[in-house]
C-alpha cells in the first residue's frame, strides 16, 4: 500500500465526518434556520432541502439514481486514489469522495441533500449548499491546480 494512501483515506473521513456533523446541526435546528440567520450581509444560514444536484439542477430526478451515479464516481476517484503518486492529489480526491458521499447519505436518509450556507449580494442569491460541496470544489480545484504549481515548483 503506498503511503499516499492513508492520507487520501483521512480526507474522505474528515470530510464525511464534518459534513454530516454540520447537516445535523442544522436540521436539529430547522425552524431557527427555516427563514434564514443572517451572518454577514451576504451571507445567511438557511435550512434548504434539495433534491437536485448542483443548483437544483435534475430536480426531481430519481434520489437513487443520483446516488448510483454518485458512487460509480466515487468508484472511478477511489481507484485514482489508491494509484496516486503524490500526497496533494490524494487528499484532493480525498476531499471529493468525501463530499460526494456525504450528499450520498443525505440521499439516501432523506431522499434529498441538506444545503444551508447562502451568500448573495444586491438581492441576487447563489444556491445554497454545504460542506460536502465545498469539499467537493476544493478538491477539484486543487486537482486543476496543482499541476500549474507543481510545474512552476520544478523550473
Amino acid at each position: 500500500m503506498k503511503i499516499f494512501i492513508l492520507p487520501g483515506l483521512t480526507t474522505v473521513l474528515i470530510a464525511l465526518f464534518v459534513d454530516q456533523v454540520t447537516k445535523f446541526f442544522v436540521m436539529d435546528n430547522a425552524s431557527s434556520f427555516a427563514t434564514g440567520i443572517q451572518i454577514l450581509p451576504i451571507f445567511d444560514l438557511v435550512y434548504v432541502q434539495n433534491d437536485g444536484v448542483s443548483f437544483g439542477m435534475f430536480g426531481g430526478m430519481p434520489w437513487w439514481g443520483l446516488s448510483a451515479l454518485a458512487l460509480l464516481i466515487c468508484a472511478v476517484l477511489g481507484v485514482l486514489l489508491f494509484r496516486s503518486d503524490n500526497r496533494i492529489e490524494a487528499v484532493a480526491l480525498g476531499a471529493i469522495i468525501g463530499g460526494a458521499l456525504g450528499n450520498v447519505v443525505d440521499r439516501f436518509r432523506f431522499q434529498a441533500v441538506t444545503d444551508f450556507l447562502s451568500f448573495h449580494i444586491a438581492g441576487l442569491y447563489w444556491p445554497a449548499f454545504n460542506l460536502a460541496d465545498v469539499f467537493v470544489v476544493c478538491g477539484v480545484g486543487v486537482l486543476l491546480l496543482y499541476p500549474v504549481w507543481d510545474a512552476r515548483r520544478q523550473a
